[in-house]
């Protein structure tokens, strides 16, 4: 009896044995067809190939597409932060829920029943009964490997002699007496390898055959295995193109290389810190000119209203790192700085509104002041541009930055010279990420113009909200060089 298709899913069902497996009407693919196979199936019936990617739509996922269609091994180059780990663990998800292996404790790798390359295996398969043949399921999520290359020997990821087995008297020419790496052992699998320019030279050398001529030779024995597994790569430009640590015949044996980038749009940005932000449901205030919403607060913490220009303000101060003079291009900055930077100004507005026991927490300018602790250390210095500046001063440009762009966008020109016209009569006005909401307009009842820029930001009515826009405003007129700031003890005094 033939055994559906479908039920080789159902781990219950599934055949145990040769001869079950013959009968079920299983077909033996390379790991490169499968994926090809698959890939078409979930694109005619219009799933969703690629899961939590954003902004690649146009970009990147299109040369992807071809290049598994192709069959290829792929190198991922890009800058760091720009997805090429999360593509390459995606590729996986076009594998099959389980394939069939050869369930034999002496065969050290996951042996094809259909086309065993162990000698062990194909013994097995010639000499035993089907019904004898034991047979066991290769998950999926088990058949993706990584591995950083710094550090990685030959003997990790292709194999070495088992100085044991030899002791017991095996051959050094047999396969027996071989200790396999990763790759021979995710045989029918993906191996993927992370930072490619910092692999051993020796190394590469060893990856020509796998990836021409798909086999293993170890210590120049005459030992072989058509090893039939997807490589993966991944590499930053700089290092890949113009280091001379890749060798060129390695370069030349990979099919495809597919070019990241970082997010062309803010509002991409912002959507993925949307997307990668693990934080107790923040409630998100997306509106510019309605009141923020509200939501039931989580249990023990404030709710938070985040105001879109906050997010926009977190996502451009990585975008303007991205094109300072005083930060290396060649390093990138990392969409884990928006990440970091963003949860540290969720916390920094979590503890305020837990002391002055308000609710809903609201992001302000001066709960920026705590992004030194998450972003020094994710930028790296242009030594030739920065002219001797610290990172925290290169950090208070690159924020400064930020500011001008967004605030421009938000808020009309028109009336802030009158405003800096009464900060120059000699009024100064302090604020501070733990200064409770209320005394905001208390505040600006020294300069009224500024409660109406407010209202061009948001028009929300709630006091937090309303404490955010002003601080916003402020900040943005000392960023456009209309006013002046000290900053001591988190507090930020503005004048002129």
């Amino acid at each position: 009896m033939i055994i559906p298709a479908s039920l080789l899913f159902d781990s219950e069902r599934r055949p145990r044995n040769l001869a079950q497996l013959r009968s079920s009407g299983w077909v033996s693919n390379t790991v490169k067809q499968e994926i090809h196979d698959n890939f078409l199936r979930k694109l005619k019936s219009g799933e969703e190939l690629y899961p939590g990617i954003i902004g690649f739509d146009d970009t990147v996922l299109p040369e992807l597409n071809i290049a598994l269609l192709a069959q290829h091994d792929l190198l991922f180059l890009g800058e760091k932060g720009q997805a090429k780990s999360r593509l390459m663990r995606l590729v996986s998800s076009f594998l099959d829920d389980a394939i069939p292996y050869i369930d034999d404790p002496a065969i050290p790798l996951h042996d094809d029943p259909y086309r065993p390359i162990t000698k062990r295996g194909r013994v097995l398969v010639d000499t035993s009964p089907p019904d004898d043949v034991p047979i066991a399921w290769w998950r999926r999520e088990d058949r993706y490997a990584e591995r950083l290359s710094p550090g990685t020997k030959f003997a990790d990821i292709i194999g070495e002699i088992d100085p044991a087995k030899l002791a017991q008297g095996v051959s050094m020419s047999a396969e027996d007496a071989l200790h396999f790496g990763l790759i021979p052992r995710m045989h029918r699998g993906i191996f993927a390898m992370n930072e490619l320019p910092e692999l051993d030279e020796l190394v590469q050398v060893g990856l020509f055959n796998i990836l021409e001529e798909r086999d293993v030779q170890i210590r120049g024995y005459p030992v072989k295995f058509d090893i039939d597994v997807m490589i993966l790569f991944s590499a930053n430009p700089a290092t890949y193109n113009r280091s001379g640590k890749v060798i060129p015949q390695l370069k030349d044996r990979i099919g495809s290389i597919i070019h990241t980038h970082y997010p062309l749009e803010r509002d991409l940005g912002v959507r993925i810190l949307e997307q990668e932000v693990d934080q107790p449901k923040p409630v998100v205030d997306d509106s510019h000119d309605e009141e923020a919403s509200r939501a039931v607060p989580d249990p023990g913490a404030p709710d938070v209203v985040v105001p879109y220009f906050m997010k926009e303000l977190i996502e451009e101060i990585s975008r303007a790192a991205r094109t300072s003079k005083y930060v290396d291009h060649e390093s990138g900055v990392s969409a884990r700085l928006s990440l970091s930077n963003y949860r540290t100004m969720l916390a920094s507005a979590r503890h305020r509104a837990a002391v002055l026991g308000e609710s809903p927490a609201v992001p302000r300018i001066s709960d920026l002041g705590h992004l030194y602790a998450s972003s020094l250390g994710k930028l790296e210095l242009d030594l030739m541009g920065t002219h001797q500046m610290s990172e925290r001063q290169v950090l208070d440009a690159v924020m400064a930055e930020a500011i001008a762009t967004v605030f421009s966008e938000y808020v009309d020109k028109h009336g802030l010279a009158e405003i800096g016209q009464i900060f120059s009569e000699g009024v100064k006005i302090e604020v501070g990420d733990m200064l409770p909401s209320s005394h905001y307009a208390d505040l600006v009842k020294r300069v009224p113009p500024i409660w109406d820029k407010a209202f061009e930001v948001n028009a929300s009515q709630d006091p937090a909200v309303r404490a955010a826009c002003i601080e916003f405003v402020l900040a943005g007129l000392y960023a456009t060089d209309r006013i002046s700031r000290s900053q001591r003890h988190g507090r930020i005094t503005y004048e002129i």
